[in-house]
């Protein structure tokens, strides 16, 4: 089952994403490299609880 997960920005702590995951794929957290308006440029975002 795919569930639904969101994506802050690992510098200012924004919460900018969402996303799905399969939790049994990928137990742990995710993180992706994505734009963020608030630092204007591109940050790593982590998958937050």
């Amino acid at each position: 089952m795919r569930t639904k997960i969101i994506f802050a920005c690992t510098e200012c702590k924004q919460r900018n994403y969402t996303g799905t995951k399969d939790k049994k794929a990928h137990p742990d957290r995710m993180e992706i490299k994505k734009y963020c308006r608030f630092c204007n440029k591109h940050t790593p975002h982590r998958e937050t609880r």
